[in-house]
């Protein structure tokens, strides 16, 4: 009989905040089952693995950044848009690291996965920033895969301690904000005649 108060949904959140705080490589069946206070085959009631466990955490991270980038840019355009999404996502990247890194290479198993759908609303978030800048259709997807690496690549090497230097971080963020920017800006398609 399952324990009362433990579902998919709690386990899954458990192993999100677990991954968070030890990192996703250190996250197993026993680690997740220790934080509920309960043993290891309890949870296989619940979930049918660590690998559809980190499934499921892929899912709820991909939904929480979606949202992030979603409420962060409501009712901005251009500019304004592009840096708040921007912000959401290096804070979602440096608050939730597990659980981001579970995103990251993670695979849906069909159309109807949850996974497809929060990773395709995601998308749909930075896309709706894109289109701010008018760009010529051909060069939209280039563009949101251009953003999506720069976000993703400075947040994931600060997150490793990468940025050593003396030059402050944040200015540096701004500054690549301003750059990705200028440069979207600068391919802006001409108005149609």
């Amino acid at each position: 009989m399952p324990r009362a108060g433990l579902d998919a949904d709690v386990v899954t959140r458990a192993a999100a905040t677990v991954a968070d705080e030890i990192g996703l490589s250190q996250l197993n069946m026993n680690v997740v089952a220790a934080h509920l206070g309960v043993k290891a085959p309890s949870l296989y009631k619940h979930v049918d693995g660590l690998a559809a466990l980190v499934h499921s955490v892929a899912v709820l991270a991909a939904t929480e950044l979606s949202d992030a980038v979603r409420d962060a840019t409501q009712g901005r355009a251009g500019s304004d848009a592009l840096a708040a999404a921007a912000h959401a996502m290096r804070a979602f990247v440096r608050d939730h690291p597990g659980r981001y890194e579970a995103t990251v290479g993670a695979r849906a198993t069909g159309p109807d996965d949850p996974l497809s759908i929060a990773l395709l609303r995601g998308l749909d978030s930075f896309a709706a920033v894109l289109r701010g800048y008018r760009l010529d259709p051909a060069d939209e997807t280039h563009a949101l895969r251009m953003l999506r690496s720069s976000l993703h690549g400075f947040a994931m090497l600060e997150m490793a301690g990468g940025f050593q230097m003396a030059t402050d971080v944040d200015e540096s963020f701004a500054w690549m904000v301003d750059f990705i920017d200028r440069g979207l800006t600068a391919t802006t398609a001409p108005p149609a005649e």
